[in-house]
């Protein structure tokens, strides 16, 4: 009988962990973890699974919720602000773990806590979602299997149109877009600034397959620029993303750059209004009109990676596309979570200690059951869209030839 606690279970990539691992039955036991106790339990209800309460800033509530489990599920953004507490009681109780933390501050300091995770004698899997998650294990297969040498890794991904966006991921953007954001160029980690000269210079667009041609991508500061050099001999690892529609994203970033992202209380006619507040409640707003002034249609996403180098003494690159015309952001995100806590349970992840996916899995293990998952999960939704996973060979003179996985 093994049980697993997925937090943050009522969220966009939460929800769909918690229904990929329901429909997966490796788990007899599917628990329900969030704040917001209401939602989790009419969820838990539907699925014919339990519900707790619980706070990811509070480690005693944390320790309450995840005691008796054999697995914990990570999915509580912001995780900046989450991640340490609940990885923290996770150690402590001895239980294995999985999140999808996406943020590169962050995961530098979850990485110190490798010696404590290995002296409990349990597998921390970080950052296995989409980027980061799926793309580290892309780049992985990439650079084991198509290049004899790497000399570059290219990070791309866009996704839109998604049924809610949670205050939590709105935030996360801020975030991404107020930091440092982590490039590693020319052998080193190298820091630009998203609104700055330096951040500027990285924006480029890309033809992503099935989504669209000329998508505009922005330097975007996820773990895969920290860890992939840990395990893959490297010279340059770069993310871009964006968020569809465009305009939308522009909205985002303009509200940032203008510092309406502030947890500043200000007074306004004799009211205190937290900019932070009003901005998420505006984005939202204006969210929903934009989707409907551009038919969006339905949520989409993309994700490609794109490696350089030489093989046979050939100069070459491989672009790893991965693509869905019916599921973005909480099914591209949930279900790599599911199918890694999948293979922790299993045993298929390797090792103890805090470790990101290319440090502790076989991508085409991973991949044989995540390609499953998520078309099981378009056809229990009553979907058409289109979802694939293709890799273009492209040599020296621009000729493109598709290859089998």
């Amino acid at each position: 009988m093994a049980k697993i606690i997925v937090l943050g279970g009522c969220g966009a990539v939460g929800s769909k962990a918690v229904n990929t691992l329901v429909n997966d039955q490796t788990f007899s036991d599917v628990i329900i973890g969030d704040f917001d106790i209401g939602k989790a339990t009419q969820m838990a209800t539907e699925l014919g699974v339990s519900a707790l309460k619980f706070d990811a800033m509070d480690r005693q509530s944390c320790l309450d919720v995840i005691s008796g489990c054999d697995l914990v599920l990570n999915c509580v953004g912001p995780f900046y602000s989450t991640v340490k507490t609940i990885l923290g009681a996770a150690i402590e109780s001895g239980i294995n773990y999985v999140d999808i933390c996406d943020d590169p501050d962050v995961t530098l300091e979850i990485l110190e806590m490798d010696e404590a995770a290995r002296k409990a004698g349990i597998i921390a899997l970080i950052g296995m979602g989409a980027s980061p998650g799926l793309t580290n294990l892309l780049a992985k297969l990439g650079a084991d299997e198509l290049l004899d040498e790497t000399d570059t890794i290219n990070i791309f991904h866009t996704h839109g149109g998604e049924p809610f966006e949670g205050d939590g991921v709105i935030g996360h953007r801020f975030h991404c877009m107020s930091i440092d954001i982590p490039m590693y160029l020319n052998g080193q980690l190298t820091y630009v600034k998203y609104f700055e000269e330096d951040g500027i210079a990285l924006r480029q667009t890309f033809d992503f397959p099935l989504i669209g041609k000329e998508i505009p991508l922005y330097p975007y500061p996820h773990p895969e620029q920290l860890t992939l050099p840990r395990y893959i001999n490297v010279k340059n690892v770069t993310n871009k993303g964006s968020v569809l529609p465009i305009a939308y994203y522009q909205l985002t970033s303009e509200i940032c750059r203008l510092g309406l992202h502030s947890d500043e209380a200000l007074d306004v006619k004799g009211q205190s209004i937290v900019p932070y507040d009003f901005a998420l409640a505006f984005i939202k707003k204006e969210r929903e009109r934009l989707l409907q002034e551009t038919n969006f249609g339905p949520q989409k996403g993309a994700m490609s990676i794109v490696l350089k180098g030489v093989k046979n003494g050939e100069a070459l690159e491989y672009r790893l596309h991965t693509f869905s015309s019916s599921q973005a952001l909480g099914e591209g995100t949930g279900i790599p979570a599911a199918a890694g806590a999948i293979m922790v349970q299993k045993g298929k992840v390797a090792g103890t200690g805090v470790i990101p996916p290319e440090g502790c899995i076989q991508p085409r293990e991973f991949i044989d059951l995540y390609m499953p998952l998520m078309e099981a999960s378009d056809t229990d939704a009553g979907k058409s869209g289109e979802s694939s996973l293709i890799i273009e060979r492209v040599d020296a003179r621009g000729n493109v030839t598709q290859l089998d996985l």
